[in-house]
């Protein structure tokens, strides 16, 4: 993927933050930036989505033989 370089103004306190936030998580600043723009653009939670919709797919079987295929969206007792 090619990368742009973006320029951005902001306050002493905010900069500060960003560091020890991106310290903190044992990444530079400019990853750190650049996944909370993912995160807000909401990559991650639509990678999220669709890695448990695949695990459900994969694993529907199991979970028809585990609370019953006629139970769809309701709770099993002792499950509750």
């Amino acid at each position: 993927m090619a990368k742009t370089q973006l320029n951005v103004r902001v306050d002493e306190g905010t900069a500060q933050a960003a560091r020890e936030r991106a310290t903190a998580r044992g990444m530079s600043v400019n990853r750190y930036i650049e996944e909370l723009v993912r995160q807000d653009a909401g990559e991650v939670g639509h990678t999220f989505v669709e890695a448990a919709a695949d695990f459900m797919k994969q694993y529907e079987n199991v979970f028809a033989e585990e609370f019953g295929a006629d139970r769809e969206g309701t709770v099993p007792e002792g499950h509750r």
